[in-house]
């Protein structure tokens, strides 16, 4: 048996796996928010965020 009969085997597995439709997939922002029921610590969660995506962006510009 030579070496490449070991990985067709392996390689055939990348055909049959499914594939998410684009209209199934989610950005991960599908929370509902509403200001008149947030806390104080809802409101720092917020700013830490937002400061963490700035600093994302601010990486990716440079």
């Amino acid at each position: 048996m030579g070496r490449a009969q070991g990985h067709k085997t392996r390689d055939k597995n990348k055909a049959s796996l499914p594939q998410v439709p684009k209209n199934m997939k989610s950005d991960g922002y599908d929370v509902e928010y509403s200001a008149e029921f947030a806390d104080h610590a809802d409101l720092e969660a917020m700013a830490r965020a937002n400061a963490a995506n700035q600093r994302v962006t601010n990486k990716r510009r440079k």
